[in-house]
């Protein structure tokens, strides 16, 4: 493990190789998709009044170093978690529980729940669920074990808009071109063939996840032809993530139309059939007398408060809800992918009580509970329970706090609170909104360097890296039945040491991938 801390790694380049691989990496970028649109920072609206520019995503000039049994830990356990969360999903008392913790101080997960019980009391009628999910880890390294331990830690678990894995497919395939054809040739050179780089199939893997879904729903009552409606942010800048996607169900599922639509045009381009089953219908944009009916419906967003500025977007995500279309995911899922719900299930229970996880995966062996158990780090409520009381105590001290992070149940990046600022912010809001948040205990990662070239620019230095391994399940609600779980690839996201937010679209962190050390 000497390679994550030395100082070899990544080899020192002069200006004229940074430059050189700064080029070969726009161009390699452009050619293949590896690209966001511009923040405004960097092309201003006025400049691109047609928005045709894009540019290549922020990337690593080298794969980082990352233990390779923290890797094969995160990939062994991915199935399991899939199934948990596909369980957790289908108890809707245990998320009622998890949700009634926390709804004084949020709104929004109150307005989920809400869709649910609406929906509920005029009855579901679509039973499948999809799930693409990803569980995020990053590298703890235990300096008090006798040898030093690297360890996978869960930092959290996507189960909606788990984004990437159009760009994770891509940044793995620029790494293995440099390090056939350009690392070799570098003064302080790396020979072709000496990094372990594993393959990475996201694209393809979360496409076979949706094009399952797709399969399983029949062939419509009503005469329409069955398609795959993606809901999308307005103004999106990660579009090609997503496009890559719909490129892959293309290339297997041709005959398969799929379609985008802006979560703020929901009730304008789609209605509900005035039927039993309610089937969601799609109404062409640029010929809106032509129809579809939505088989899936996957959202890429609707996962935070920005999405819904008035009533007009809750009444759309309720009108996806009610609707026969499968849903990736459905309100239970995403609310499955709550902070509190990880705390719950990360929280030890006492020794004469058996293990919560054994209570939703019962069908798993106990080897696989303590595998999945192990990527577990320390998490409290911030309620009125014993256990909440004494992480209010370390929350509110400012020595204490250093140690930990404070987290909303929020997805998307910019909203967690770290480390001394956690003191203020409890003081600033009402002590009655605490219990929304949960507190978890910082990993600590062993020291990375790295070169990051974003929009244009390198930056040099101390790098955090995070694993998200993605995978896809297909599940009955009612049934239990799983129709799919399945891997589907990874991501490594990388950010400067000095930064606290991880999110590559929001500008903090950088695509990366894994040299397996």
């Amino acid at each position: 493990m000497s390679s994550l801390t030395s100082a070899v790694y990544p080899p020192t380049l002069t200006d004229a190789e940074t430059d050189h691989l700064i080029n070969i990496i726009k161009d390699w970028s452009a050619g293949n998709g590896l690209e966001i649109r511009p923040p405004a920072a960097v092309i201003p609206a006025e400049a691109d009044p047609k928005g045709i520019a894009a540019i290549n995503a922020p990337v690593t000039l080298f794969p980082s170093p990352f233990p390779r049994q923290c890797f094969a830990q995160g990939l062994t356990v991915q199935t399991t978690y899939n199934e948990l969360y596909a369980a957790v999903s289908r108890d809707e008392k245990f998320i009622e529980g998890t949700v009634n913790e926390v709804i004084e101080g949020d709104e929004f997960i109150k307005n989920l729940w809400a869709i649910h019980q609406k929906v509920k009391a005029e009855g579901y009628t679509q039973t499948l669920s999809l799930g693409l999910f990803r569980s995020d880890y990053m590298v703890h390294h235990d300096t008090n074990s006798n040898p030093t331990t690297f360890q996978a830690k869960q930092v959290e678990f996507n189960t909606i808009a788990a984004s990437f894995g159009g760009l994770s497919y891509f940044t793995s395939r620029l790494h293995k071109y440099l390090s056939a054809r350009e690392y070799p040739l570098l003064k302080n050179a790396i020979p072709s063939g000496m990094m372990e780089l594993p393959s990475n199939n996201s694209i393809l893997g979360l496409a076979a996840g949706i094009e399952t879904a797709y399969h399983a729903y029949p062939p419509s009552d009503l005469g329409h032809t069955n398609c795959i409606l993606f809901l999308v942010q307005d103004g999106e800048r990660n579009v090609f993530d997503q496009r890559h996607l719909e490129y892959r169900l293309a290339e297997v599922a041709p005959q398969v139309p799929v379609f985008r639509l802006a979560f703020s045009e929901i009730k304008k381009h789609t209605s509900i059939a005035g039927t039993p089953k309610r089937q969601l219908l799609y109404h062409l944009p640029h010929q809106p007398g032509k129809t579809f009916e939505v088989a899936v419906v996957y959202l890429r967003a609707g996962y935070g408060p920005g999405d819904y500025p008035d009533e007009a977007a809750w009444d759309a995500r309720y009108h996806i809800e009610r609707s026969l279309a499968i849903k990736c995911p459905t309100v239970l899922t995403q609310l499955a992918g709550t902070k509190k719900v990880q705390q719950v299930l990360a929280t030890p229970p006492p020794e004469s009580e058996p293990s919560i996880i054994g209570q939703f995966i019962t069908s798993a062996a106990v080897s696989q509970v303590m595998e999945l158990s192990k990527t577990f780090t320390n998490i409290y409520p911030m309620d009125t329970s014993p256990a909440g009381l004494e992480a209010r105590k370390k929350a509110l001290d400012p020595k204490l706090a250093e140690a930990y992070v404070l987290k909303p149940q929020r997805e998307g990046g910019g909203n967690n609170i770290y480390r001394g600022a956690i003191p203020a912010y409890l003081k600033s809001i009402p002590e009655s909104h605490w219990s929304s948040y949960i507190l978890m205990e910082l990993i600590t990662p062993p020291p990375v360097s790295n070169l990051i070239l974003r929009n244009g620019s390198v930056e040099k230095g101390g790098v955090i890296c995070e694993l998200g391994i993605y995978g896809t399940c297909l599940w009955d609600q009612q049934t239990a039945e799983i129709h799919h779980n399945e891997l589907a690839g990874y991501l490594l996201r990388t950010k400067g040491d000095k930064s606290e937010e991880g999110g590559v679209a929001a500008g903090y962190g950088c695509m990366d991938s894994c040299c397996l050390v």
